[in-house]
């Protein structure tokens, strides 16, 4: 066989590759999915992937480099139409090869998972498979973003890999994320559960497992293509800046009860990108653009009980302040919360540590922090989210509050005597709110200037083109011991 001839068989293998099985192939879109390389042409811009290995067929994966957006990214795709994207040895070293380039290059990663689970001739060589993607995920985290797309199963140990990435979109109707499967879940006869039902994109969502979920796979593709447009491709990069909208734009919602319509207030274009929504309602959590440059957007929700900080809530807030962290996002908080929640009694625990994981991760940030109190702080939640101690510029609304307790709390709880007296209880708030006030909170050096609500933005901004330069390191160590 001449140099011509071994041409053509590598291109014939090759395009027999790219093919794949047609009938496999048929099922998948029967099941409202694509392929792995349907779904990477979708996601990459045209003519700009490059495959690696392709020629490693028994990896059951499409792995390789290209551009979203004009944004580099390096992407592996489990190939559901091979052997059901089974986790192999050959997959698992083709997986940390492009994690270690990416490592190396300073570039984000698209995990696209879509896999039936292990292949069962492997038997325990899948453990170390799993571990090594485990160690080079976690070596990579902080580093370069990382992005994972639920499109199919991910059961057993596939699923803790949807956790240590930075985000995790999660298709509706075709995509699960189970430790174990819905045979073992639906332990009660008579109450079975279909696997949508117990791991579907909803369900998850609600545990906090997935940080967005998408209707089908082109709008999977569209968030993950927002989420690099909106991130530095590492830790090493400042984030794309944009022109953003009029710098000098009053806000135009004073209403502190409603969060979402501050925060896109504030936004440039109005333009969000919500993380976690329906998980821990009591704080919204998003990314966005302020003035061009990306921010990290918490802002506790009043309309949910006051705003008060649950376990979910707090623990929310802190994987995204820690997430801003990673890629000096500067964080701006907007503070309007009765403090924390009242959990039951055997909620104790989760609740105390979830608040100090917020206090913790607050602490331990040293991308820019800005706070704004447009209502109440009380308690826990100033000395985490609002009080100068943590926050670089700290602001608040003439009608704010700063205290260890709401007025009612605090008239019940120290003016029982009055009360029984006859004194009005609502004299007796409206004097314990005027010891507590924006502007005895100014005059204290709580916060650092009492603002207009219209005035809002552009503070932010100012304090932002202030801080962009911010240098601040903590004293060496390897890591702090975050209270899990």
């Amino acid at each position: 066989m001449d140099m011509v001839e071994r041409g053509q068989a590598v291109a014939e293998e090759k395009a027999a590759v790219l093919r794949g099985n047609k009938e496999r192939a048929a099922k998948q879109h029967q099941e409202g999915k694509n392929t792995a390389r349907e779904r990477i042409t979708k996601l990459f811009d045209a003519g700009s992937f490059v495959e690696m290995d392709a020629l490693r067929t028994d990896a059951n994966l499409a792995a390789g480099f290209g551009t979203v957006n004009g944004c580099a990214a390096y992407c592996f795709a489990q190939d559901y139409a091979s052997c059901g994207g089974a986790m192999t040895k050959e997959q698992a070293e083709k997986i940390m090869k492009l994690l270690h380039m990416a490592q190396t290059v300073g570039a984000p990663v698209v995990a696209l998972l879509d896999s039936a689970g292990v292949k069962i001739t492997e038997g325990a060589a899948s453990l170390p498979a799993y571990a090594g993607i485990l160690r080079a995920m976690a070596r990579l985290s902080g580093v370069c973003p990382m992005i994972c797309c639920v499109m199919g199963p991910c059961t057993g140990l596939a699923a803790l890999l949807t956790q240590v990435c930075d985000f995790t979109i999660q298709v509706k109707k075709t995509g699960t994320v189970a430790l174990h499967s819905a045979l073992v879940m639906n332990s009660e006869k008579g109450k079975e559960k279909s696997a949508e039902q117990l791991f579907g994109a909803e369900t998850m969502a609600a545990q906090g497992v997935c940080a967005m979920t998408a209707d089908n796979e082109d709008a999977a593709f569209a968030q993950v293509a927002a989420l690099l447009d909106l991130l530095p491709a590492c830790n090493m990069e400042d984030a794309p800046l944009t022109e953003g909208d009029d710098l000098n734009r009053l806000t135009v919602c004073e209403d502190a009860g409603d969060a979402a319509a501050l925060m896109a207030d504030l936004a440039d274009e109005n333009k969000l990108t919500e993380l976690y929504a329906a998980y821990g309602d009591a704080v919204k959590t998003a990314l966005c653009r302020m003035g061009g440059r990306t921010c990290g957007l918490v802002a506790t929700d009043n309309a949910k009980d006051g705003g008060r900080l649950t376990a979910a809530a707090c623990k929310k807030a802190a994987r995204f302040i820690r997430l801003c962290d990673c890629y000096h996002l500067p964080i701006v908080s907007l503070v309007n919360t009765d403090g924390l929640s009242v959990p039951a009694v055997d909620g104790q625990g989760d609740l105390i540590r979830g608040a100090a994981d917020l206090c913790f991760a607050y602490s331990e940030a040293t991308a820019p922090k800005i706070a704004v109190i447009t209502g109440n702080a009380v308690g826990a939640a100033y000395a985490a989210m609002g009080g100068k101690a943590s926050a670089d510029m700290a602001y608040a609304w003439p009608d704010a509050m700063i205290a260890p307790l709401t007025a009612q709390a605090a008239v019940q709880t120290f003016d029982g005597e009055k009360l029984n007296a006859g004194e009005s209880r609502e004299d007796l708030e409206k004097q314990y709110q005027a010891n507590c006030g924006a502007l005895f909170a100014a005059k204290t050096g709580m916060v650092d200037d009492v603002i207009e609500p219209k005035e809002t933005r552009k503070h932010i901004l100012a304090a932002l083109e202030m801080l962009i330069s911010k240098h601040d390191v903590n004293l060496p160590k390897k890591h702090g011991n975050l209270p899990l």
